[in-house]
């Protein structure tokens, strides 16, 4: 969240407290920058034999960038809520502030007209017609005191809506501070789950040989080309003729911009994505906003069968969706793989497909 964003929440609270309707319980939270890798403490973990089993390891970090992953999406849909939460807190405010001027205005027409009556000396009509010189004049003047009767009722009535208007919008903001106070919370949970894994993978990395480095490399690029040969050997590649709609073009051509940059979580561009960060951003560039984490992508959008999708589509993968991609032609993908990694193309098997999903349908 930006400084500008900031400063409307400062804002939206100095004008809720100056009411006195409305406590804050807490201030904006800023988005994250990349946090260093923390040099690990306690004695220094046994080197890996030569023979050590790098598959194992390998599926080891798959299963740890995976659950890195999770936690991503968890920190972006907070991150994305919170945004929402802070926009309704500044509405809120500003009806509040609104209402309160209203509220100060009527009180102010509410005292000039009991002025106005005590000049009258608060005699009822009846004498006052009596003791009056003119009969007619005072008739006259009796027609206008029953319009400012009626315009005092009317007024009366304003300011008790107004003032449950407030009472109203008070709680309402109260209600949207203790969400985005709990949103908060969910926030720094999903943070420190990220790195206890990005961690946890660097750290059985760092204990690796150059050599057995190389070999894991290898045996990463081996699974993926495995996968992408099973998926291509269904044929289900003769069936994909999709051509890319206008703003499919403009999309991957976003993303195509993005390749070498690196990946980092919770980033969306301009030099650093995630995974769902750069469909995002590539969309909106494309002028088709999309919800902004893979597993929301996948509830909202609508979903095409993989073989008739088309370039600009996202393929959404694993059974939680927690990653995603976005298909460029030709069995390929871009995407931000995972911490450590660049936005890079790949092949669209070589992962597990969970489905396909059309921004612009």
């Amino acid at each position: 969240m930006g400084s500008g964003k900031r400063g409307l929440l400062t804002a939206a609270l100095t004008v809720v407290c100056a009411v006195t309707v409305l406590a804050a319980p807490g201030a904006a939270f800023a988005a994250p920058a990349p946090t260093p890798t923390p040099t690990a403490g306690g004695s220094p973990s046994p080197t890996p034999r030569p023979g050590k089993d790098l598959e194992e390891i390998r599926e080891k970090l798959d299963k740890l960038y995976h659950d890195a992953a999770v936690a991503t999406d968890a920190y972006n849909a907070a991150e994305e809520k919170a945004e929402k939460q802070s926009a309704e807190i500044v509405a809120l405010a500003k009806k509040i502030d609104q209402g309160q001027q209203r509220l100060d205005r009527l009180k102010n027409q509410a005292g000039a007209a009991a002025r106005d009556q005590y000049r009258t000396g608060g005699l009822s009509s009846t004498a006052q017609f009596l003791l009056s010189d003119d009969p007619g004049q005072f008739l006259d003047g009796a027609g206008r005191v029953l319009q400012g009767q009626q315009a005092a009722t009317k007024l009366m009535s304003e300011m008790t809506r107004t003032q449950e208007d407030l009472r109203q919008y008070a709680a309402d903001a109260s209600d949207r501070w203790k969400k985005l106070d709990a949103n908060r919370k969910t926030r720094a949970a999903a943070k420190k789950k990220i790195q206890q894994q990005i961690d946890a993978a660097e750290k059985l990395e760092s204990r690796l040989e150059k050599k057995e480095k190389e070999r894991l490399a290898q045996l990463e690029r081996e699974a993926a080309d495995k996968a992408q040969t099973a998926w291509l050997d269904t044929g289900v590649l003769k069936d994909i003729d999709g051509k890319a709609s206008t703003q499919g073009k403009k999309a991957v051509r976003y993303a195509t911009e993005q390749l070498g940059k690196p990946y980092v979580w919770g980033a969306e561009g301009p030099d650093f994505f995630d995974c769902s960060g750069l469909t995002s951003q590539a969309w909106a560039t494309a002028g088709h906003p999309v919800p902004r984490t893979s597993q929301e992508q996948w509830k909202q959008l609508r979903h095409v069968d993989v073989k008739d999708m088309r370039p600009g589509d996202l393929i959404i993968y694993f059974d939680d969706a927690s990653h995603v991609a976005m298909y460029i032609g030709d069995g390929a993908i871009i995407h931000a793989p995972r911490p450590g990694r660049t936005v890079t193309i790949a092949g669209a098997g070589s992962m597990p497909i969970l489905g396909v999903v059309r921004p612009d349908a």
